[in-house]
């Protein structure tokens, strides 16, 4: 947690009286650009809890963001997403750029009773641990503008029974490109896509091989994200996109391949190997050993004599 009391922002309107804007036009739902606000963060560190979803997309900011477990800077166009309850710290070491972009509000009020309201729960960037911005190409960022000033008129003009429904069809959309453009960004960036799957693998050998597995039991999945900085639910993308396997499925495998080399390389004995790979019962050892590669560890071991 923050090692500063975090400000607790209920309301749009609330975050609108912070940062020196006008009253929001409408309670639930606001638009802003960030040319328009008339007081920044503070120098120093300032931390922010939400009550309300936040989507925006900003360049040349004079801060830093701490958010789950990674910093962020936007010198080039980012496109960011927060879910209500989460803490965003603001690190500002002194005046500089002048920002632009825009930020979305979104109260869960303003969903209630509509589609978006639990499908909205789907979207991973919205996650607390998430580990990557979304770095939008220029005619990305364009039609994520057009919709948004979309959103912005329709909330603007006279209120009908209408507005609603068409508004949330416009936010559904812009989370549709937006997760279209994280797939795209899982191809693209290939090269830390590379990293990651270097550095995962890294991580299970060490683990598999030191005195971890031993003292702390199987790899999990929670185990992996919290090591590599990344949610459950990126991870699982980010693995799906690139391997075609879950997380889960990557740590089995890393397991079985383990279990091959001690088997046919030492004289363990089954239990001694399930033990030294994080098992508690050489049962569920055999079990996932048989379930993976259709023999027994021992008849894996005799293949070999």
């Amino acid at each position: 947690m923050p090692d500063n009391k975090a400000i607790k922002l209920k309301s749009i309107s609330e975050f609108h009286k912070l940062r020196g804007l006008p009253v929001p036009k409408h309670p639930l739902i606001s638009v802003i650009n960030f040319e328009d606000m008339t007081q920044q963060a503070e120098i120093g560190k300032q931390t922010l809890l939400f009550d309300f979803y936040m989507i925006s997309v900003k360049r040349d900011m004079d801060h830093k963001y701490r958010y789950g477990q990674k910093d962020y800077d936007f010198d080039e166009g980012v496109m960011f997403c927060m879910a209500p309850h989460q803490v965003l710290s603001v690190i500002r070491e002194e005046q500089g750029k002048s920002p632009s972009g825009w930020m979305l509000m979104i109260h869960p009020d303003f969903l209630w009773n509509t589609s978006l309201s639990k499908s909205i729960k789907k979207y991973e960037f919205f996650d607390y641990s998430v580990n990557e911005a979304l770095f939008l190409s220029e005619d990305e960022e364009q039609k994520m503008q057009h919709i948004i000033e979309n959103i912005k008129q329709e909330y603007q003009s006279n209120i009908d029974q209408f507005s609603q429904n068409i508004i949330v069809s416009q936010l559904e959309t812009l989370l549709n490109y937006s997760q279209r453009f994280y797939q795209r960004q899982f191809i693209t960036r290939k090269k830390a896509n590379h990293q990651f799957l270097e550095k995962l693998e890294m991580f299970l050998n060490d683990y598999l091989e030191g005195e971890h597995v031993i003292q702390n039991g199987l790899p999990t999945v929670q185990l992996l994200c919290e090591k590599l900085n990344m949610s459950p639910q990126y991870m699982r993308g980010l693995l799906k996109s690139l391997t075609g396997q879950t997380t889960q499925q990557i740590i089995h495998e890393k397991l079985i391949e383990k279990a091959k080399e001690k088997l046919s390389t030492t004289e363990l004995s089954i239990s001694e190997i399930a033990y030294v790979l994080g098992f508690e019962h050489s049962q569920s050892f055999n079990k996932l050993f048989k379930a993976k590669t259709n023999i027994s560890p021992m008849e894996f071991r005799k293949s070999f004599n």
